[in-house]
């Protein structure tokens, strides 16, 4: 089945777009509606989802997901678009893609732009397709962390609904008690 959104025709069923989202920014939801344009459902796999409270991973995979729920409602994508997935690092990367395969549905195009994603998806035999950057520089969690954790203007780079979420957990506060030591100078 074929369907046709404004000038584009539709033929993948389902795409899969595999992130951390430590925070999801401005950056993800662009990719996002991307690759809607070319897939009737796409399956977004929130990487890394046993790990929370560190500097790179300082949001739960509950808050994680919640974040990309909201961001996706602000910009009116309907939930019947969208899968939200957790999934574990396998910490092997042989067993990494098998591993995503079991969490996720059936999918035919990996959309990445993250090297070694993209090598492990490509010999495993899946068709991967590249995700234009936007303002890639500045649309970065690791941007978005750093401007956090020194008092910078962060909540710009962010969807409103994810900056205010952000907000009501204290997510700033946790990410710099997470950056303090014990250790005495």
């Amino acid at each position: 089945m074929h369907r046709v959104l404004g000038k584009e025709e539709i033929t993948v069923k389902r795409g899969i777009f595999v992130g951390r989202f430590q925070p999801p920014h401005k950056g993800h939801l662009g990719a996002i509606r991307d690759i809607l344009k070319k897939v009737h459902e796409l399956v977004i796999v929130v990487g890394s989802s046993q790990y929370s409270h560190r500097l790179n991973n300082p949001f739960t995979t509950g808050e994680r997901i919640t974040m990309i729920r909201k961001a996706l409602e602000e910009e009116g994508i309907q939930p019947s678009r969208y899968w939200v997935i957790p999934v574990p690092d396998a910490h092997l990367h042989m067993l990494w893609v098998p591993q995503i395969v079991g969490y996720s549905p059936k999918f035919e195009v990996v959309y990445t732009n993250e090297p070694l994603t993209r090598r492990l998806f490509i010999e495993a035999g899946f068709k991967v397709e590249s995700v234009p950057f936007i303002k890639r520089k500045i649309y970065s969690a690791t941007e978005i962390r750093k401007r956090m954790l020194n008092g910078e203007n962060w909540e710009d780079l962010v969807p409103e609904s994810v900056a205010h979420f952000i907000k009501e957990i204290d997510g700033v506060a946790r990410l710099r008690d997470l950056n303090k030591t014990d250790v005495v100078t």
